[in-house]
């Protein structure tokens, strides 16, 4: 399973049916917002194109637009996540992650940063 990144801070993680991925925030992204407080989250079934926002994320500190990283399709949305939004802060890798996307062009997996670029992205800004 590879996992690419957002320069809005999201993880992309490809999934074994390579047209399935799952989403969530970085830990850079938690880091910054504090203590999450709440998420709202797409619906099922919903289309978006890359780019557009698919959810929102607030922390004590500040809301924050979830950007679709890919076109696609909702299939799945973490619904622990919605009970307990302090998932995105204690595990925004795991079981912290947003929606599950089955991809409708994936070309636009390919220009998403490697971990490398990413930390390097977020240490730069």
């Amino acid at each position: 399973m590879t996992i690419k990144y957002t320069k809005d801070h999201e993880w992309v993680r490809q999934e074994a049916d390579a047209a399935l991925v799952t989403v969530g925030i970085t830990v850079h992204a938690q880091d910054a917002l504090g203590d999450v407080v709440f998420v709202d989250l797409p619906e099922v079934g919903k289309k978006f194109a890359q780019g557009e926002v698919a959810g929102v994320v607030e922390s004590v500190k500040a809301a924050a637009d979830v950007f679709m990283p890919v076109s696609g399709e909702i299939i799945e949305v973490n619904e622990d996540l919605r009970a307990d939004p302090s998932l995105a802060n204690s595990a925004p890798m795991d079981g912290g992650w947003f929606f599950k996307v089955r991809v409708s062009e994936p070309a636009q997996l390919e220009p998403l940063l490697d971990e490398t670029a990413y930390e390097k992205f977020s240490a730069d800004n």
